[in-house]
């Protein structure tokens, strides 16, 4: 990795250090006192504080306080940044076009600037959510009971999607919604709906269980259940699963039914 440092620069260092930086799209990390406008779809004003700014090669312009994880000023990817110098001061200033809105930086005292050239390539996998847990039960589908076949996913009705749509050995249907976290009351209410949307509809799936007077079931599935919920389910008669989503990444090639444990 290619980088520059400057350590309480004058300003007119800074400026040739951050024209350079922006001219060759490269990172840049700040550490200094600065004043901040706003002008956009609102209007804001920031007053002298010290602070980190963070300008990325995507136009991201991000400037952050000692607090709290998100910036308190910040313009998205495919703004413009421009670096000048006004009456002896330095001035950052970051347009963004559509909408129209414009973050003005006044430096000074400028105790820390450095530019890198990063090269990264990955994109970020993750593991632990609804559709890995979707994925998981299609591919080993006895984890729900024995003798379920999953027919669909994502199956349309009138207030949303049925995560998985399947038949137990009895063939009565099953209409399950997946939880990747602690299922509350919510999540039996939102079962609810999609078992009375797909009761009122017409498919053939429906036409088919009921010819066959066939029953609807309901299975919340969830690595755990809170009481409210426990005691909905019992009203409604709904069924709740224990699974935990599987924790492993796609690039990790051996994957087992003992890390879903």
């Amino acid at each position: 990795m290619k980088y520059k440092t400057l350590e309480n620069p004058e300003y007119d260092e800074a400026y040739e250090l951050i024209t350079e930086a922006l001219r060759k799209k490269a990172t840049i990390v700040m550490y200094t006192n600065c004043k901040v406008l706003y002008e956009g779809r609102a209007l804001s004003e920031l007053d002298w504080g010290e602070r980190i700014i963070l300008i990325k090669p995507d136009g991201s312009f991000l400037i952050h306080q000692d607090k709290k994880v998100e910036p308190v000023n910040w313009q998205p990817p495919k703004s413009k940044t421009r670096a000048f110098i006004k009456n002896q001061q330095l001035f950052l200033e970051s347009h963004r076009r559509t909408p129209k809105e414009l973050l003005t930086v006044e430096l000074d005292n400028i105790q820390f600037i450095n530019y890198a050239l990063i090269e990264d390539y990955e994109e970020l996998e993750q593991a632990g959510y609804e559709k890995d847990m979707g994925d998981m039960i299609m591919e080993n589908p006895h984890i729900i009971e024995e003798g379920f076949k999953p027919t669909y996913r994502e199956y349309s009705v009138e207030h949303g999607f049925i995560d998985i749509l399947g038949k137990d050995h009895e063939n009565n249907l099953m209409i399950l919604e997946l939880k990747s976290r602690k299922a509350g009351v919510s999540a039996v209410k939102q079962l609810k709906r999609y078992i009375s949307d797909f009761d009122e509809s017409d498919n053939e799936e429906l036409h088919q269980c009921k010819s066959e007077k066939k029953k609807i079931r309901g299975l919340l599935v969830a690595p755990t259940i809170d009481e409210d919920a426990k005691e909905l389910i019992e009203e409604e008669g709904i069924e709740f699963v224990s699974v935990n989503p599987p924790k492993e990444l796609k690039r990790d090639k051996k994957i087992t039914l003992d890390a879903f444990n």
